[in-house]
């Protein structure tokens, strides 16, 4: 079977089961997927590898999702990079701290396979 990738998703979750269940979905959906389980491995991928995309979550030891997306839109290297936050946070302060961050969409966890690729989607233009 011969896939068409659509991009390169970086993934930046340190959660080994949820790192697996959303590489799977990208897969899956034709992306190819980079994955990192913090931000400072996030940010030297970011770098090095030139993602589409990245899709990080907000609680991770040491430098929060937050924290990540203001690294990443202060670097010239990553700051045209579109950033996912997808995190358990589900108030509406979450979302609109995330944003100010520099996040371009916000998803909440649990989320459905649809609903990550639309936001991957929906970043993408």
């Amino acid at each position: 079977m011969n896939i068409t990738l659509l991009g390169t998703i970086l993934i930046v979750e340190d959660s080994p089961s949820e790192l697996e269940l959303m590489s799977h979905y990208l897969e899956e959906s034709g992306y190819q997927v980079i994955q990192a389980r913090g931000a400072k491995e996030a940010v030297e991928k970011a770098i090095r590898q030139r993602p589409d995309v990245i899709v990080t979550d907000v609680v991770m030891p040491g430098i929060s999702g937050f924290e990540l997306c203001r690294l990443l839109k202060k670097n010239p290297d990553t700051e045209k990079v579109p950033i996912v936050i997808c995190s358990s946070k589900n108030l509406e302060i979450d979302r609109l701290w995330g944003m100010r961050q520099g996040a371009d969409a916000y998803l909440t966890k649990p989320y459905t396979r649809e609903q990550l690729l639309r936001a991957i989607k929906s970043v993408v233009i």
